[in-house]
């Protein structure tokens, strides 16, 4: 009788209504189980999901949203552990969405963030979720979006998002966050070629992690040098001039001014307008992102779509078919599969 009674249980509380009253709470089982059914590709769950998103969206949006992003190697999880404990004893409310990069061998990741984040994960106003890639470009999950929305309706005042790393696609993260934070190391020969452009003009604030012992001098004149570079960028949108801090994450050395930086970011964006309009527009640019999801994903769920898919594949690799005419020849096989399945 007991076993019965339990297993019902269990089940009211994986309900829909169940996790939206655990989220408002604040609980953190609920937000995870939340998460997994967003993560699930199973229409089931993209339908209890749906209905805990919608519920919960206008509980979000009061939160700020941070992106992280570095070359591997620049202490990324040790600055966001120090920085989280920092924010945490200013009364803070943490969420650490940490992303890790998904094996094209073996589908698998390692997901190893709250081992590396131990002393902040041990804290109560902080929730640590690791998610694989899944294959995804830009360095974030498909639905780090989605868990963003969870998190603050479930009372995380600040959403850090830690990025796979930089690479040519570590751009995305910038379509989901308020302010894009890069990483450095001083004398890594980052000044000259291990950052691109591209990547520096998009962020909002550069911090030299590593600015302690022997590295401090090195530090500074990193420091002077990415301010100079800064000011050769054409002008912000947003009107915001990005700044440049150093920090010892390992040390918790100027975690202050760090958040600082963040904060004068935030205070002029909602005083001349862009925070919103900001908002607007990465809510537009993820409903397109996610049209193209679901297109692949319905499309390639048949069988035969996706044997057709490989053949051709194939045939391109070889040599035998141009790639853009192998596309035309395979889309309208996919659309009338797709057409079939309404």
């Amino acid at each position: 009788m007991q076993n019965k009674n339990f297993r019902k249980k269990k089940s009211k509380a994986s309900s829909p209504k169940e996790l939206i009253k655990g989220i408002i709470a604040g609980n953190k089982i609920a937000l995870s189980k939340a998460i997994t059914l967003c993560e699930s590709s199973r229409k089931e769950d993209r339908k209890d999901a749906n209905q805990i998103l919608n519920a919960c969206l206008s509980r979000s949006g009061e939160g700020i949203r941070i992106g992280i992003s570095g070359v591997p190697g620049v202490g990324k999880s040790t600055f966001i552990e120090s920085f989280g404990n920092y924010l945490i004893d200013q009364g803070k409310k943490v969420a650490v969405l940490a992303v890790d990069p998904s094996s094209e061998k073996s589908k698998g990741s390692i997901l190893g963030d709250k081992t590396r984040m131990e002393l902040l994960s041990r804290k109560e106003d902080a929730y640590i979720r690791p998610t694989a890639t899944g294959g995804a470009l830009g360095g974030v999950a498909l639905n780090s979006k989605e868990s963003i929305i969870l998190c603050e309706a479930a009372g995380f005042e600040v959403i850090l998002i830690e990025t796979v790393g930089v690479g040519q696609s570590e751009t995305e993260v910038r379509q989901m966050c308020d302010f894009f934070l890069l990483l450095m190391l001083a004398g890594a020969g980052d000044e000259l070629q291990g950052i691109k452009r591209g990547i520096m003009e998009m962020a909002d604030g550069l911090v030299i992690n590593k600015a302690d012992g022997e590295n401090v001098d090195a530090a500074k004149k990193a420091k002077r040098n990415y301010q100079n570079a800064l000011h050769l960028f054409p002008p912000n949108a947003s009107q915001w001039t990005p700044e440049v801090a150093s920090c010892s994450a390992l040390k918790n050395k100027n975690m202050e001014g760090v958040w600082q930086m963040v904060s004068s970011h935030e205070e002029l964006l909602k005083q001349n307008g862009y925070w919103v309009k900001q908002r607007e527009e990465q809510n537009q640019k993820w409903f397109a992102k996610s049209i193209r999801s679901l297109i692949e994903l319905r499309l390639f769920a048949d069988q035969s779509n996706a044997q057709l898919y490989q053949e051709m594949e194939k045939r391109v690799i070889k040599g035998e078919l141009a790639a853009y005419e192998a596309a035309e020849k395979l889309l309208p096989h996919l659309l009338d599969a797709l057409q079939a399945r309404r």
